[in-house]
């Protein structure tokens, strides 16, 4: 006879989580989401992700698990993989990766070996901690060239990537970024890689949908493999995706199952089969050229505001803030904490050539996506802008604070989740 509680909502069966769970809800609801690397996914996502899906095993690829009764496990991952294709124009699509981190992994084990040399953006300048930071296992097991953006343009200078790819002959040169406001030149990333005899890997993962809907030059066709998360402008689960061309297609697959992963979180390829459904949408479009509109009108709001922006905008869904601009003695950190009381959510982020620790910083991370997705335009930028910039001038001032958590709650109301 099964337990009782098997049966129970988690109202009953645990109500101290139920009530971290309800918080969270409350507090997703009636704050600003400003973190560039998040959004808000739909009901039809959220119900995928929360399904029985999540009771089966099923290592291995479609035809070919190691477990039985694998039947609607293999048409869901079917489906994932031809959306995913047909979405990005590409050959093949690998939809098992747990994140993207472990989509990068294993298209690093796939193409080096431990000793082997990569060039890659550097983290302080808008790079990834998987592109070869010292303490991850990409900087653990590789070679690490970085590449960085002018001092004076802060943009990447194509022409200093090829004197370092030609100097030190790299096997594998990875484009893309965590926190950089500009395109990338994926074309003359290619170009380069071919000169010096050096595979590409595009991470896109931060404008993905941006990708998608035809708005950031893609990767696919210029690139050798290209990674990307399934969230962020994808607005799909969390998890990661590895697309390649088909003559890789065993070689990413076997590097993914049994290289790195064991069995795949098949709830979670259900909600990606469902989130690039979406994706194909035509509104799917809209929404990501509304993400694009709102950054610039962000950006544009914030310069008004005398704040300085990195490179001085952004051509994408994100931006990078010079706190010294306008608060000299600011810290990431602390206006981050500020933000927060203020019920406006953002991250601390290094700029270019920063002289704090990345534990402080001297800049903040701003994308609009999540807000986009809540149906906030232009004007309700301006606004965000606005209150922005009442949180930071508050010197921690808690009434000022409290008093910009009421707009934030108010403004919140107006543009609803998706429920």
């Amino acid at each position: 006879m099964a337990a009782e509680f098997l049966n129970l909502p988690l109202s009953a069966a645990d109500p101290q989580m139920a009530r971290v769970l309800a918080a969270e809800e409350e507090r997703q609801a009636h704050t600003l989401e400003l973190i560039a690397s998040e959004n808000h996914v739909s009901r039809a996502v959220r119900e995928a992700a929360g399904s029985v899906f999540t009771n089966k095993y099923a290592e291995g690829y479609p035809s070919k698990r190691y477990y039985g009764g694998c039947i609607n496990m293999d048409a869901v991952e079917d489906a994932a993989r031809e959306r995913a294709c047909r979405l990005f124009g590409a050959e093949h699509a690998n939809v098992q990766p747990h994140s993207g981190s472990q989509a990068n992994t294993a298209v690093l084990m796939a193409t080096l070996r431990p000793g082997d040399t990569i060039l890659s953006m550097d983290l302080a300048h808008g790079g990834h901690l998987t592109h070869g930071l010292k303490v991850n296992f990409s900087g653990a097991l590789f070679n690490i060239v970085h590449y960085g953006v002018d001092r004076q343009t802060e943009r990447v200078d194509m022409a200093e990537v090829r004197r370092l790819a030609r100097e030190h002959r790299p096997r594998l040169i990875i484009a893309g970024f965590s926190a950089y406001s500009r395109r990338l030149d994926f074309d003359a990333f290619a170009e380069i890689a071919r000169e010096v005899g050096a595979k590409l890997m595009a991470d896109i993962a931060h404008v993905a949908g941006l990708v998608a809907a035809g708005l950031y030059p893609t990767s696919i066709g210029r690139a050798d493999f290209t990674t990307t998360t399934t969230h962020k402008t994808l607005r799909g689960p969390r998890g990661g995706m590895i697309l390649c061309n088909s003559a890789d297609a065993a070689l990413v697959d076997k590097w993914i199952f049994p290289g790195t992963q064991g069995g795949p979180l098949m709830h979670i390829v259900l909600a990606k089969a469902v989130a690039f459904g979406e994706a194909l949408r035509p509104e799917f479009k809209e929404y990501q050229r509304a993400t694009l509109d709102n950054a610039r009108a962000l950006a544009e709001a914030l310069t008004a505001r005398r704040y300085r922006l990195v490179s001085g905008g952004t051509d994408n869904h994100l931006m990078l803030l010079d706190l010294r601009s306008v608060h000299p003695d600011l810290t990431g950190k602390q206006a981050e904490a500020w933000l927060e009381q203020a019920g406006v959510i953002v991250n601390k982020n290094m700029i270019p050539f920063d002289e704090r620790k990345p534990t402080l910083t001297s800049g903040l991370r701003l994308g609009t996506p999540a807000l986009t997705t809540r149906g906030m335009n232009a004007q309700s930028m301006v606004r965000v802008a606005a209150l922005i910039d009442e949180a930071l001038a508050s010197a921690g001032d808690e009434a000022v604070l409290s008093r910009v958590r009421g707009a934030v709650r108010e403004l919140c109301g107006q543009y609803p989740l998706p429920h």
